[in-house]
């Protein structure tokens, strides 16, 4: 069975919306594309929001990824939240906030979240984040710091919800363990981690979660288990999440779908045990007419579930079942 949850869609919120929007008005979205794409180039090089050095680089930057980073950021909580549905935080710090875009997603998942941090050190991004918050009440209140990350985080207070997104493959391995362990040791209760959706960001996560799991950290999501990912190379856990495409978002990548997929690798780890241990669905399901087959990582390992057609009532569960989604009870009982 799925348990009842109130999905969070990856749209941005309206709010949010409407000020990128204001923002945007005057922007020469021509000269926005090459600036978000020379920023874009950066990341890739590993030069990373150095290349972001104006309030016009920061819009650029937020208009072409704000979309799809939130898409993944919500989507790493909606299975936070479904596991733990009684986790209900009051305090949030966003590491590596860039223009907020955990902060607005935090916000959204938990109407229990009234504590606001950021840390960036970027000034450009920072400047944007605050301006994009200055209207919305719940937001208004958030306290942004700028500095690097792991000295922001020695002069932070902790919060229930840490959350670092596509922040740590900005670092040398050598950092991202000491990153790790001052992320952790900021975390009252649980730490969420997201990085991009590729073999590196995975090995990244990968990293982490054992770092941390060896220092007591328990897997929430996706992992059904704090063991080892059964995983092995060229297969790679990751997940991708569908989005709508804002008018301005299709011409600053110049594209012409109105979605996009945004693949990303993330962990959910917590001070206390995981109250469930549901299997998480690997990749798509293949629907036909004989079968359902769903490749699963449960507490037992990685199988694959086959479910004839003449189970209707297990083949009805399982066809409905979507990359990502967790599985719950007696829907495991078909893996082979």
């Amino acid at each position: 069975m799925r348990h009842p949850l109130n999905i969070i869609p990856p749209d941005l919120p309206a709010a949010l919306r409407a000020a990128l929007e204001q923002k945007a008005q005057g922007l020469s979205r021509n000269d926005a594309a090459r600036r978000a794409a020379a920023i874009s180039q950066a990341y890739r090089s590993g030069k990373s929001s150095i290349a972001i050095r104006s309030e016009t680089d920061a819009l650029a930057y937020a208009l072409a990824r704000m979309p799809a980073t939130y898409a993944a950021v919500i989507a790493s909580l909606n299975a936070l939240r479904e596991v733990r549905q009684d986790f209900t935080p009051q305090s949030l710090l966003d590491v590596g906030a860039g223009p907020g875009t955990a902060t607005w997603a935090a916000a959204q998942a938990f109407e229990s979240m009234n504590g606001l941090s950021a840390i960036d050190a970027n000034p450009a991004l920072r400047a944007l984040a605050l301006d994009l918050v200055r209207e919305e009440s719940r937001l208004s209140t958030l306290l942004y710091t700028q500095s690097e990350a792991s000295a922001g985080l020695r002069d932070a207070a902790s919060a229930d919800l840490v959350i670092a997104s596509y922040v740590i493959g900005e670092l040398t391995a050598d950092r991202q363990a000491a990153l790790a362990d001052a992320l952790w040791t900021k975390t009252s209760d649980t730490l969420l981690v997201v990085e991009p959706g590729t073999p590196a960001g995975y090995a990244r996560i990968m990293a982490l979660r054992s770092h941390l799991v060896a220092q007591g950290a328990h897997v929430i999501a996706p992992c059904p288990h704090d063991g080892e990912c059964p995983l092995t190379m060229p297969d790679w856990c990751h997940f991708v999440q569908r989005l709508p495409r804002l008018r301005a978002h299709k011409h600053l990548k110049g594209a012409e779908l109105p979605f996009e997929d945004e693949k990303f690798s993330y962990v959910a780890l917590s001070r206390a045990p995981s109250p469930q241990h549901p299997a998480r669905v690997l990749a798509q399901p293949l629907v036909t007419k004989v079968a359902v087959s769903a490749k699963l990582c449960t507490p037992q390992g990685l199988v694959l579930a086959t479910i004839p057609r003449r189970d209707k009532s297990a083949y009805a569960r399982y066809r409905k079942f979507d990359w990502g989604d967790a599985v719950f009870g007696s829907d495991n009982s078909h893996a082979e």
